[in-house]
């Protein structure tokens, strides 16, 4: 096939230009800087067949970058920053799906998050769950509003595939991203356990499952892709087995977390505070379930990496790229 990817600079569209290219597929990057397609995908060996540079708030753009493809990955998400989270997460869903929709292209694929499946209705989290009625903050409220918007395609007979990944691991992160500066400061302050728990899942784990759904016939599909999921405690206990190193923990009451959340984002409008934590980021970690990954293992025939495996290679990345020192890592390069 020949395919659109949009965020193919990032650290979900990197890879997973790398396992289209992989398995057979032409592929068109669409991107705003040219330069970042030498940065990120160059340096690790992935010539895409096309670079097409814009911006998907602009549909007429779209559109051009779409005409002779056959698929579209809408990889393309902004995490932070105000008025880009709505140029990035609204506009640019409606640009890119919804103009895949209107030119009749059979394989579009979206990818949603788990936070618009909050709070979770049952013991799991299920792909075909209720979207959250009451997003709390600009990243939660925009994907909610992406996922409301691809949702009405696909009753109207869109063949559109949505896919729900809890936080992404893995190495070749070019940001880095929330969650694996998640990890980086876990491993340098110390491990919170509070209620809830985390979900990771390796992000080649990703690509391949997006890779895999191309090879599904037409049709509207949610696929959860929660991968490996820890109460706090075991998750620290993970940490220490993958490093060697005895982690320092900190217990803290679900609520308080979630006021340090709100705190945090309040600081950060402010001034340029670099930490993971978020109101969005507490919620999830305070009331997080289990994802039902077996119905995405069932269609689509993949499997995860071991959870070991995976954070290993996350921190041996972190070290790599200069995020942190040799002193936290322990064993992790032997």
């Amino acid at each position: 096939m020949k395919i659109l990817v949009t965020g193919g600079t990032g650290f979900l569209g990197s890879h997973a230009v790398e396992a289209f290219k992989a398995a057979g597929h032409w592929v068109r990057v669409f991107v705003r800087n040219p330069e970042k397609v030498e940065r990120v995908l160059g340096s690790r060996g992935i010539v895409p067949d096309d670079i097409f540079k814009g911006d998907i708030a602009d549909s007429a753009t779209v559109a051009r970058a779409l005409e002779d493809c056959d698929a579209v990955l809408h990889a393309a998400a902004d995490f932070v920053g105000g008025d880009q989270i709505q140029s990035t997460n609204i506009d640019g869903v409606r640009n890119v799906v919804g103009t895949a929709f209107e030119l009749h292209k059979q394989h579009i694929i979206y990818i949603s998050s788990v936070v618009v499946l909050f709070p979770p209705p049952g013991p799991t989290l299920e792909a075909n769950g209720p979207v959250s009625e009451r997003p709390v903050t600009g990243y939660s409220a925009a994907k909610s509003a992406g996922e409301i918007f691809v949702r009405s395609l696909q009753d109207q007979g869109a063949s559109i595939t949505t896919f729900y990944p809890s936080a992404m691991y893995g190495p070749y992160d070019p940001g880095p991203t929330e969650a694996l500066k998640g990890v980086r400061d876990c491993l340098r302050w110390v491990w919170p356990v509070t209620s809830g728990g985390i979900s990771f899942v390796d992000v080649r784990d990703v690509a391949d499952a997006l890779a895999a759904a191309l090879r599904l016939e037409p049709g509207s599909k949610r696929f959860l892709v929660g991968g490996n999921y820890f109460p706090w405690a075991e998750y620290a206990e993970l940490g220490d087995r993958v490093t060697g190193i005895h982690g320092r923990r900190l217990r803290l009451p679900p609520t308080l977390l979630r006021m340090a959340g709100r705190l945090v984002d309040l600081i950060k409008r402010v001034s340029n505070f670099d930490y993971p934590l978020t109101l969005d980021a507490a919620q999830v970690m305070t009331r997080l379930v289990p994802c039902n990954d077996q119905p995405t293992i069932d269609a689509l025939g993949i499997k995860f990496r071991p959870a070991e495996e995976t954070l290993r290679d996350t921190i041996r990345w972190l070290y790599e790229s200069g995020e942190i020192d040799v002193k936290f890592i322990g064993k992790v390069l032997d």
